[in-house]
C-alpha cells in the first residue's frame, strides 16, 4: 500500500480551534492592557496636578486656585490636561472638546475633576480635591494636605 502524507480533518479542526481560542484570548487581553494603560495615564495626570498644586503653586502663593488650567499649573505638561482617550481637555471648571460640527464645546464629562473649597472672593482657596474616573479600578482621588 501507498502511504499518504497530510493532515486529517480532526487534526485540522483541533488546530483551528486552538488558533481561534488564542485569538479571542489575545483580543480580550489587549483590551484590558490598553484600559490599564489609560488608567495609569490618568493617575500620572492627577499626581502631576497634585504635585504642582502642593509643591509649586501653594508654595509660591500660599493658597490653592479656585479652578485649575494650563495657565496656572505651568509645571504640568499641557498634554496631561487632555484625557487618555484624547476626547476632553480640562480647562478651568469645564471640559472642552470638539463637537460633531467641529466647534469647541464645554458641556463635556471630563475624566478629571478638580474641586476647591474654603475659597474667598479673590479665588484663594484653602483646600482642594482631584479625582479621576478609571476603567479597571475604583475612582482615584487626591486631596490637599491637612494644614
Amino acid at each position: 500500500m501507498r502511504k499518504q502524507s497530510g493532515f486529517t480533518v480532526i487534526e485540522l479542526l483541533i488546530a483551528i480551534v486552538v488558533l481561534a481560542t488564542l485569538t479571542v484570548f489575545f483580543i480580550v487581553q489587549r483590551g484590558d492592557i490598553e484600559a490599564k494603560a489609560r488608567d495609569d495615564q490618568r493617575k500620572i495626570a492627577i499626581n502631576a496636578f497634585y504635585y504642582d498644586l502642593t509643591e509649586v503653586f501653594y508654595a509660591k502663593n500660599g493658597y490653592y486656585p479656585r479652578v485649575i488650567s494650563r495657565d496656572n499649573l505651568k509645571a504640568v505638561d499641557p498634554a496631561l490636561f487632555t484625557d487618555p482617550t484624547k476626547t476632553f481637555t480640562l480647562h478651568g471648571d469645564s471640559c472642552v472638546y470638539t463637537d460633531l460640527n467641529g466647534e469647541q464645546a464645554t458641556d463635556g464629562d471630563c475624566d478629571y475633576a478638580y474641586s476647591s473649597s474654603d475659597c474667598n472672593e479673590q479665588g484663594e482657596c484653602k483646600a482642594f480635591r482631584l479625582t479621576t474616573s478609571m476603567e479597571k479600578e475604583a475612582t482615584f482621588e487626591k486631596s490637599s494636605p491637612k494644614k
